[in-house]
């Protein structure tokens, strides 16, 4: 298999530089010891593929005692997707899981009709310093699956298929990539891929691998059409163009995408919705305390937002 069929676009080549369709700069906010990096939605851009949120955590560390602590909090219409490069975050929601989740596995929770869960760090690991990195993204569900039933399913890092061939390594979250396909099952077309270059590589993007397709950077500039960009930049690419990301330096990214939506989604706190009423509803549901609890983590929550 040839990661890198193609030629290098020559700088300055209109179709190549066109092919970017939107730079964002995600902006920066801290969550309690952890600086989180949002570059989804913003107003340049709502969605990529189904991906509607788009958290890049860290890399930090924390201090001893230290701990990421996100408290029970509710969703609907959507799947988060968890997945680490460094650290432990402890997983627990309203349908009884538990869950360490460790780098290189995906956690995958639906929420659909409704589900609440909280993130914390284990606190048997918090005696020691405590590295976090890692992504946090969500999926709008179809329309015709945004109330299913609430679910979670976690997938081992062993069983992500992965490959390397001469300074490229490649692992596929999700979807399917140059031929190999992941084992986690999700509601829409979606793309998802762990990518690393070693300085001086390139790795060509198919325009058939998504309709809609992005790349985040996480480690060392990239160059696409000429033009090279810094490590925590979203770049969405021109639908059908096949892409070429070099590596001067060496750089690490995460390919990500899918079929775009065919109605619009509304977003508000923590709710997804085709529909502004369900997340009045929803609202209303999480104020009143009709969503269910979590067991283990049963004597705190995030309470719903003013406004």
């Amino acid at each position: 298999m040839s990661f890198f069929p193609g030629n290098d676009p020559e700088p300055g080549d209109r179709t190549a530089a066109d092919a970017i369709e939107t730079l964002i700069i995600p902006r920066t906010s801290d969550i309690g010891n952890l600086e989180v990096r949002r570059a989804l939605p913003t107003a340049k851009r709502r969605l990529v593929g189904p991906f509607i949120f788009f958290d890049r955590m860290g890399p930090a560390i924390l201090r001893p005692s230290q701990g990421i602590d996100v408290r029970p909090h509710p969703h609907i219409g959507l799947s988060t997707v968890t997945y680490l490069f460094d650290g432990q975050i402890r997983h627990r929601d309203s349908l009884g899981t538990e869950m360490v989740i460790r780098p290189g596995d995906v956690n995958l929770m639906t929420a659909g009709r409704g589900i609440v869960h909280s993130e914390r760090s284990p606190e048997e690991l918090r005696k020691e310093p405590l590295p976090i990195s890692g992504l946090q993204t969500w999926l709008a569900l179809p329309d015709h699956l945004e109330e299913i039933d609430p679910a979670f399913a976690n997938t081992g890092v062993a069983e992500l298929p992965s490959m390397s061939e001469n300074g490229v390594d490649v692992r596929v979250v999700m979807g399917t990539f140059h031929g190999a396909k992941s084992a986690v099952q999700q509601h829409a077309e979606t793309l998802y891929v762990d990518i690393r270059l070693a300085p001086g590589k390139c790795i060509q993007i198919p325009g058939t691998a998504a309709e809609e397709r992005a790349i985040y950077t996480l480690e060392g500039p990239v160059e696409v059409a000429g033009e090279t960009f810094p490590a925590d930049r979203l770049l969405a690419f021109r639908s059908g163009d096949e892409i070429i990301i070099s590596a001067p330096e060496g750089a690490h990214f995460m390919l990500f995408g899918g079929a775009a939506l065919p109605s619009q989604r509304y977003i508000w706190w923590n709710f997804v919705s085709s529909s502004k009423d369900r997340i009045e509803q929803a609202k209303e549901e999480w104020r009143s305390g009709r969503f269910d609890i979590v067991p283990g983590d049963e004597e705190e929550f995030i309470p719903l937002p003013e406004g």
